[in-house]
């Protein structure tokens, strides 16, 4: 929740096409797909950010704090501080909403994320790391061969980062397969928001939409994932992804968002630090945040968005409706329908405690360019895509609109912001 009273701007940035996993960026890292964009961002503004943040969900065993590495390999001023920052899907975000509680009035921050989950390291299982710790630390021969005898066949294995949850165990797709259970969430209507997602993205590239918000990156210079002849008719014949035993199975590769490398920066600016960003127009004012946790049990994995819209318009008094503009990470077609199934339920707000009546959804207004189910999603990356691509959209609209960016993220967390032009 914002407790400031000093303006706060966000203002569009700049990303790398997003590709599927294992396809255009092989040689590429998180920092490789990075630099670019913070390069790019630097010059066309002609400045130098007060501070950077950045943050990656999978990580890496060779450095620790990503946004000083990419500050160093983009020869920016080393006298820029810069660090990471994580919280699942939500990271990228997560970094504009700690500029925005750090950022000073004259200050300009850059924010962003990436995602290379074509190159995510594989680590060695923890007994076996001790283990060889130990035995390079060991001063003889008999020592060093003690600690390899107290190795166990079991240990030796390869540590694999996983899109599981930790503690549970289970993907997010199973996860989002209970919840869509739960709320009774149709495969029908995940197929049709899914290819609505395909057919916004598609017809906002014919209008060029992207064009100014893409860093063309060894040589794609399109998101790859999006296709122009995807219908409802394909969709409907895909078989189940994460449930394929009991027959009730309802989320497919095609309702689903696909594991995406990628990278995106957004500026976040104080009143007078506007000012500095010259580049383009596509601004708007960072009017409230809020974040929420749920019991992933008892709510769903990914359903932490639906406490915090709600709380968030109830501070000011909007309805559904006077939002102007609906931006919904879509992780799943089948997270995304039970999330607004949510903000329409009574009894859902009431847990939530709020008492305003917020009206019904307006699901024209939702995701009018195409969202991550077409798009791709690329964990650290996507909150700041999809704001940048709401700021854009907002400032399109012309002054005094309003749009509501949600991001849902594993652990059972989630991030929104409140938006003005």
């Amino acid at each position: 929740m914002k407790n400031r009273k000093e303006e706060i701007w966000v203002a569009a940035g700049l990303r790398t096409p997003f590709v599927k996993v294992d396809t255009k960026y092989t040689k590429l890292g998180a920092i490789e797909l990075s630099v670019p964009v913070v390069q790019q961002m630097i010059t066309q503004q002609e400045l130098s950010p007060d501070f950077i943040i950045w943050g990656t969900v999978a990580p890496n065993l060779g450095y620790s704090n990503i946004a000083r590495e990419i500050l160093m390999d983009a020869e920016l001023d080393q006298n820029i501080p810069a660090y990471s920052t994580v919280m699942a899907c939500s990271t990228s975000m997560l970094a504009a909403i700690e500029a925005a509680g750090m950022i000073t009035e004259d200050e300009v921050a850059l924010v962003g994320g990436v995602e290379s989950m074509t190159r995510v390291q594989f680590g060695l299982s923890q007994n076996l790391s001790d283990t060889l710790r130990r035995f390079f630390q060991a001063k003889s021969f008999g020592k060093r061969f003690a600690q390899l005898g107290k190795l166990r066949f079991k240990d030796i294995r390869l540590h694999i980062p996983s899109i599981n949850n930790r503690s549970t165990g289970l993907s997010m797709g199973e996860h989002s397969e209970i919840t869509s259970k739960r709320l009774t969430i149709s495969r029908k209507s995940q197929d049709e928001l899914a290819f609505r997602s395909h057919k916004n993205y598609i017809l906002a590239r014919g209008k060029q939409f992207f064009n100014n918000l893409l860093v063309n990156m060894d040589e794609v210079a399109d998101d790859t994932i999006p296709r122009s002849n995807t219908t409802l008719e394909k969709l409907e014949k895909l078989r189940p992804a994460f449930d394929r035993k009991s027959g009730k199975g309802s989320l497919t590769a095609g309702n689903s968002s696909s594991l995406t490398d990628g990278a995106a920066g957004l500026w976040v600016a104080g009143k007078k630090g506007l000012s500095k960003l010259k580049a383009h127009n596509y601004v708007a004012k960072l009017v409230d945040w809020e974040i929420a946790a749920v019991t992933i049990e008892e709510e769903g994995l990914l359903m932490a968005p639906t406490f915090a819209i709600p709380r968030l318009l109830a501070r000011h008094g909007l309805q559904y409706n006077d939002i102007d503009l609906w931006e919904i990470h879509e992780a799943f077609a089948a997270q995304v329908l039970a999330t607004v199934k949510n903000l329409e339920n009574p009894a859902h707000l009431k847990k939530v405690g709020t008492a305003f009546d917020f009206g019904s959804f307006p699901w024209e207004k939702l995701n009018p360019n195409g969202g991550s189910v077409a798009i791709g999603h690329p964990f650290g990356a996507t909150g700041a895509r999809i704001m940048s691509q709401a700021i854009k959209e907002l400032s399109l609209m012309g002054k005094g609109k309003k749009a509501i960016v949600s991001v849902c993220a594993d652990g059972g967390l989630g991030s929104v912001v409140l938006l003005e032009s």
